[in-house]
């Protein structure tokens, strides 16, 4: 039962690391693509390019990185163990779980946001979901498929 158990953490662990990873990118990704749209904000094609200077200057992205996991750390895992204690194994649950962590650590970051609720600061708040989704997908491809920290029967 403890190795099935230290094997979930680090799992949840691995999962976590790369689904942050993951949806820094979508981020990203989502910007540059909303950026060739008509009469999109200007800060949309600077958030495009913000991979290059990540590239160029590596402590920028790794302090982005290590910002996102201190942000949305205690929110992900109250929901991982919700999902491992119950063994929750649907994507759409690990998404919207995902997209609840990146829109409460983007609050974190703009605790001003709700008093200055423009639409480009809705359109960032949905950016910022639509990442999340996409980090939940990816974890639960690496760990949400098999949770929950008791053994399976079949395993026993």
């Amino acid at each position: 039962m403890a190795k099935h158990a230290l094997k979930r953490v680090l799992m949840m662990l691995a999962g976590y690391f790369v689904a942050v990873l993951v949806g820094l990118i979508a981020v990203v990704a989502i910007y540059a693509a909303l950026s060739s749209l008509p009469n999109a904000p200007d800060y949309f094609a600077f958030m495009g390019v913000t991979p290059i200077m990540a590239l160029v200057v590596p402590p920028l992205g790794m302090f982005v990185y290590f910002l996102t996991i201190m942000l949305t750390g205690l929110q992900t895992l109250i929901f991982t163990l919700i999902a491992e204690f119950f063994s929750l194994r649907n994507f759409w649950l690990h998404m919207v779980f995902g997209a609840a962590a990146a829109v409460g650590g983007f609050a974190l970051v703009w605790p001003s946001a709700p008093a200055d609720m423009s639409p480009e600061r809705w359109a960032d708040i949905g950016i910022i979901a639509a990442a999340g989704l996409v980090a939940g997908l990816i974890y639960w491809l690496i760990a949400g498929r098999e949770a929950g920290f008791r053994r399976p029967l079949y395993q026993l």
